[in-house]
């Protein structure tokens, strides 16, 4: 708390000096006069009596209160000037049925993708940043938000089979790149990550890419896993889940095309630490710098004094005029 006035403070002490004249004056001249007042025996001051006399007090914690009062105390809220990074970035993920793969030992491409990026949004503190997540089609699993911890919310509840199967890599980008279509961020970003070609024909990825294009938003493509043969996990109904060998295919070339195109870059892991290292690649090149004002704002606390002030002369009034009042 501070003091729009504080100067108007100094007053306190003069406070002090009301309350002591008063005191002083408190003594009234005797209302009987006698000549022999031993003859009245010893009187003891009553409990009202000894009230009354203390009542100036009221008066006196009210005269502070409002020094108090005058001097504006407020809350304030101090107006800087913040530099930082901050930029707007979407996460364009494959949960393709191919994305259960086991050769990112010991978790499946999906959940070390998962892992990696939980570790990348912990790194962005001052980004906006949104997941959208593909298959035969795509969705937004979060928009773009500061709110990380429910943006990791989120991504722990993605999982292969939320979507029909496929790998619809064009849709998976459109979708990212319409979350960006309004931001008025210096720097939009999509990070498309997947595992396949693209094999659902609703949307050509070379037409998504002209569109990131056409809006300047960067894209960073990276591919999940290697080609080839791969372990993949297989569950019988007889001899429960095993794992046996399947081929899979990634089309770099595609994912450099369309990296190319935007401006941004390819990547492929083939392991955890690999897809770790891209992350970190991809963290140092995205940065952006901005400065913004943050403005000065107050809460007043004025009334906060003022009105028990005004409580505190109204009740030594009402005391002294009715229960506490002198008769001559």
């Amino acid at each position: 708390m501070e003091f729009a006035r504080p100067l108007l403070l100094l007053l306190t002490p003069l406070v002090g000096v009301v309350m002591w004249v008063r005191f002083r004056q408190g003594g009234d001249p005797a209302a009987l006069r006698h000549p022999r007042l031993g003859l009245l025996g010893e009187q003891s001051t009553g409990f009202r009596a000894r009230l009354a006399a203390m009542l100036p007090l009221l008066s006196g914690l009210g005269l502070v209160l409002l020094i108090i009062a005058a001097a504006g105390p407020r809350v304030a809220h101090r107006s800087e000037q913040v530099e930082g990074e901050g930029i707007d970035i979407i996460l364009s993920l494959d949960i393709s049925g191919s994305m259960r793969s086991l050769d990112f030992h010991p978790l499946d491409r999906l959940e070390s993708a998962k892992e990696v990026i939980r570790g990348f949004i912990d790194g962005r503190t001052s980004d906006r940043i949104g997941l959208v997540v593909f298959a035969a089609k795509s969705f937004t699993q979060c928009p773009l938000t500061l709110d990380h911890s429910i943006l990791k919310g989120f991504l722990d509840e993605i999982q292969v089979g939320l979507i029909d199967d496929g790998t619809a890599i064009g849709l998976g980008l459109a979708t990212a790149v319409a979350r960006l279509k309004h931001s008025t961020s210096p720097s939009r970003t999509v990070i498309l990550l997947t595992d396949g070609v693209n094999n659902v024909p609703t949307l050509e990825p070379e037409t998504a890419a002209k569109l990131a294009q056409s809006l300047d938003v960067r894209v960073y493509t990276v591919a999940i896993g290697r080609e080839g043969m791969v372990p993949y996990p297989v569950d019988d109904p007889v001899f429960g889940r095993r794992t046996r060998q399947v081929e899979t295919k990634i089309d770099l070339a595609l994912l450099k095309r369309i990296a190319d195109l935007t401006g941004g870059a390819m990547y492929q892991a083939t392991d955890p630490e690999a897809l770790q290292e891209i992350f970190r690649t991809i963290d140092g090149l995205e940065t952006a710098r901005y400065e913004t004002t943050v403005s000065t704002w107050y809460r007043e606390r004025m009334i906060w004094f003022a009105m028990p002030a005004l409580l505190l002369f109204l009740l030594e009034g009402l005391l002294a005029g009715t229960w506490l009042r002198r008769v001559p």
